[in-house]
């Protein structure tokens, strides 16, 4: 009985954590995973379709031969069986046979490498580039650098959306949205119909920029620049993710391109370089702990409560803020280069991509949130110093 009891007990506690998980995925997101999906994402880019096509051209032809090839398999043993007395053919070699069965797979390898080929090398053909963005994988979020075209000079970071982390923290995921884990707060935006290069890099481990929609999929490795390219065909919303496991956080590490209109794209570019332009602090301008402490808070939370929490408590392998000597030090050096060349052996990603006054600013916060109330304040000019070090 107390088998039967753990049998049934271990069935509905599966069957309980399938419909817990089944309870968010009942409607499509566009431009990102179906519900059931079984075939590959939606084209909307040439390159996309031209997969689409080689993979249904493949699997036919595969089928073909397999059926083919299994059914005068299963017909000679059937028809050539001992019970009905066939006795075995004594023959030697047959030139024909081994010339149609060398030159008949050999012509089917051709016909098939022959398209496959044509896409894997306009794959690869980054040329006349209308945009050009670096995309650097970071333990867990993207960095993105528009290097060349019309937002050149446009830098931020793109991190999961802050309320769907703490909604998979709090297990509490039954009315989730259809972009549960896939929504971020910095989307990728490119203007339709324009042919964008992606050179792909790293940080810290190997990471890999995929979006099914546009048919790419770049590992991004440390020390390394790779690159790809796509051109979207469509206005909308497209997802993707790291597809290469790069550790406990890999699972929030979501991709968004937004793809809009060439108008509304250089709408929006106008309207970032205007926040861009604002954000340019000067290092060396002296704050106060009430100026700098407001800013400090946004950029912890858009940054940092992901793993150290909102509380600054910590979970798991990751240090609590709250109490740590370190935050707590009088000597800022410690915790500036900490911020500025990450620690742990990549557990805490470097942040030197943040400007010297959000560095400030959160170091700052750390130091005065929770229970730590130092009262000290780090300016600028103290990040910007321990820079080269």
């Amino acid at each position: 009985m107390k088998s039967i009891s753990n049998t049934l007990a271990s069935v509905l506690l599966w069957s309980g954590a399938w419909l817990g998980t089944a309870a968010h995925a009942t409607q499509d997101l566009p431009g990102g995973p179906a519900v059931r999906q079984l075939n590959l994402a939606p084209p909307v880019t040439r390159i996309a379709q031209e997969q689409h096509y080689l993979h249904w051209m493949m699997l036919i032809i595969c089928s073909v031969i397999f059926v083919g090839v299994f059914a005068v398999m299963f017909y000679s043993i059937w028809k050539h069986r001992k019970s009905r007395g066939a006795k075995p053919a004594n023959f030697h070699e047959s030139v024909a046979v081994e010339v149609a069965w060398t030159v008949v797979p050999f012509i089917i390898v051709i016909l098939m490498a022959l398209p496959a080929t044509k896409v894997l090398v306009a794959q690869k053909d980054t040329t006349n580039a209308d945009l050009t963005i670096k995309v650097t994988g970071y333990q867990w979020k993207w960095g993105y650098d528009y290097l060349s075209g019309e937002g050149e000079g446009l830098a931020y970071i793109s991190t999961l959306d802050v309320g769907q982390r703490q909604m998979s923290d709090s297990g509490n995921v039954a009315n989730a949205p259809a972009d549960y884990l896939l929504r971020v707060d910095n989307p990728l935006v490119v203007p339709v119909g324009r042919k964008v290069r992606v050179i792909t890099t790293a940080n810290d481990v190997i990471h890999s920029f995929a979006v099914p929609a546009f048919g790419i999929k770049q590992d991004a490795i440390p020390g390394f620049v790779r690159d790809t390219w796509f051109r979207a065909e469509q206005v909308g919303d497209y997802y993707g993710q790291c597809a290469e496991l790069c550790g406990k956080e890999h699972a929030y590490m979501p991709i968004h391109v937004k793809v809009v209109s060439a108008e509304d794209y250089t709408q929006w570019v106008a309207a970032e370089k205007k926040k861009a332009a604002a954000k340019a602090d000067d290092p060396n301008k002296v704050w106060t702990l009430e100026a700098i402490l407001p800013r400090g808070e946004k950029v912890y939370a858009a940054n940092c409560a992901a793993c150290h929490q909102p509380n600054g408590k910590g979970a798991g392998p990751i240090k609590p803020l709250d109490g740590s000597a370190i935050v707590k030090d009088e000597d800022h050096a410690r915790q500036i280069q900490i911020v500025l060349k990450g620690a742990a052996g990549g557990a805490m990603p470097s942040w030197a991509q943040l400007s010297d006054t959000d560095l400030a600013a959160v170091i700052t916060y750390t130091k005065n949130a929770w229970s730590n109330k130092t009262g000290q304040l780090v300016q600028p000019s103290e990040v910007l110093a321990q820079r080269g070090k």
